[in-house]
């Protein structure tokens, strides 16, 4: 019986999918329900669109054009049933999943987590960076940002108004290299219009990234494309250090060297959103470890999928890589093994199609490795970016609202969301975001 107002699957198999991202949603969307009653849980009642959340950090569009309803998602599903519930426990051998509601018991589960920011032990940094993880950390950095641009505009003191005006960003993957970018533009295009008796031409923007190339997983020739273009549009780069320290005046970084700043923005680390339960030998490095049928090791009942999920073969050895694309099509070949099993036909075993990398930098600024070796720079790589963020984003609503939004940007040069609602420069310290000290 479930300590969770549910109703009773009859002679129907539960699903149990613990988490709306894009694996999740893939996997109830392509699920044929009319088999199986499945129940969703997810902290939040909606679905973020992760890749657009620095747009929403850097006032490009509003936090609700990257957001889709889970409710509504599936309101023709039959025997579908959310519940806005964080799961914090599964007890494997009674085949049950213990929420802060009660227990909901299932016959297969489906672990869809995704990732949180990791800092590596690292509690001062935990306590005053800015991740990039959730809407929520968005709308704070956004916050952050333009209250800090407004204390440099009532700031005489030079020190401080350049302490104010240098903005650190950790991590030079696509989060790191897309931000910059972002802010580069805001730089350059509006913010000198906002505020006339501050030269924002001073604003200085510094990536640092530990290893010698920006956006690991991409040809060189991105990679240095990548560089080219944010070294003309003005941002520091920093190689081969990681920030150490920052204790919210100062960051440290390894190689000694120190930087006076108000802003660390951290895109440096994630690690995997674990639920305590399953034996030791399924989890390593904070991800499940699954076979080709995306099966948690040692539990015939038990699946992960997407950025939890450690899945290797010869294609590769190291795993998958934390992209949307692999957690979209775990989350489908999933469901059309269930929906095999349910019709008594053999199931597949998951197979990963790489349709390449893309990665925005700014205005008619992007780089696209695309399959067969082919790479593109530039206005054809930016047009392909645009296209294809609009057209995963959740609902009609959202595509067409975040296309007016980027149309007027692109003709105006402006940002309509220079909005601080929530002012406070403090960051919201939670001592869980500290995450695992790296091995």
């Amino acid at each position: 019986m479930d300590a969770v107002n549910l109703p009773a699957p009859g002679s129907k198999t539960r699903i149990v999918v613990v988490g709306g991202g894009f694996a999740g949603l893939n996997f109830v969307s392509k699920l044929d329900t009319r088999a199986y009653q499945v129940v969703l849980l997810d902290r939040h009642n909606y679905h973020t669109f992760a890749p657009l959340l620095y747009q929403v950090a850097t006032a490009g569009i509003e936090a609700p054009d990257v957001c889709g309803p889970l409710r509504k998602s599936f309101r023709g599903k039959q025997d579908f049933h959310f519940r806005m519930l964080e799961a914090r426990g599964i007890d494997p051998d009674r085949r049950v999943i213990r929420t802060g509601a009660g227990t909901i018991r299932y016959d297969h589960l489906v672990l869809a987590t995704g990732t949180r920011a990791n800092f590596f032990g690292n509690a001062n940094v935990a306590a005053h960076a800015l991740p990039l993880k959730t809407v929520p950390d968005a709308r704070r950095l956004r916050n952050h940002i333009f209250q800090t641009l407004e204390q440099v505009d009532m700031t005489d003191d030079p020190r401080e108004r350049e302490r104010l005006m240098t903005f650190v960003i950790v991590g030079g993957g696509p989060s790191g290299v897309e931000l910059a970018g972002a802010l580069s533009e805001l730089r350059r295009h509006v913010l000198d219009r906002d505020y006339p008796d501050t030269p924002m031409g001073g604003l200085r923007f510094v990536l640092v990234e530990g290893s010698d190339q920006l956006l690991g997983g991409f040809s060189e020739k991105s990679s240095a494309d990548a560089r080219r273009n944010l070294e003309e549009m003005g941002v520091e780069l920093r190689f081969g250090t990681l920030l150490s320290d920052y204790d919210g005046r100062t960051a440290t970084l390894k190689d000694g060297s120190t930087i006076e700043t108000a802003t660390v923005i951290w895109g440096a680390g994630v690690t995997g959103e674990i639920i305590r339960g399953l034996g030791e030998g399924s989890v390593t490095k904070a991800r499940y470890v699954i076979d080709d049928r995306l099966r948690v090791r040692a539990y015939d009942n038990v699946y992960a999928l997407g950025d939890i999920a450690f899945l290797t073969n010869d294609s590769w050895p190291k795993g998958h890589p934390g992209v949307a694309q692999v957690a979209i099509q775990m989350g489908q070949r999933l469901a059309r093994n269930f929906n095999a099993l349910a019709k008594g036909e053999p199931t597949r075993p998951f197979v990963y199609f790489d349709k390449g990398n893309l990665a925005i930098i700014g205005r008619n600024r992007a780089v696209a490795d695309l399959p067969k070796n082919v790479h593109l720079n530039g206005f054809p790589a930016w047009f392909i970016w645009a296209f294809v963020h609009i057209f995963y984003l959740i609902g009609w609503r959202n595509r067409l609202f975040t296309f007016l939004t980027w149309a007027s940007n692109y003709v105006t040069y402006n940002r309509a969301v220079r909005l601080v609602l929530e002012p406070s420069l403090e960051n919201q310290f939670d001592p869980e975001r500290v995450g695992e000290i790296e091995e």
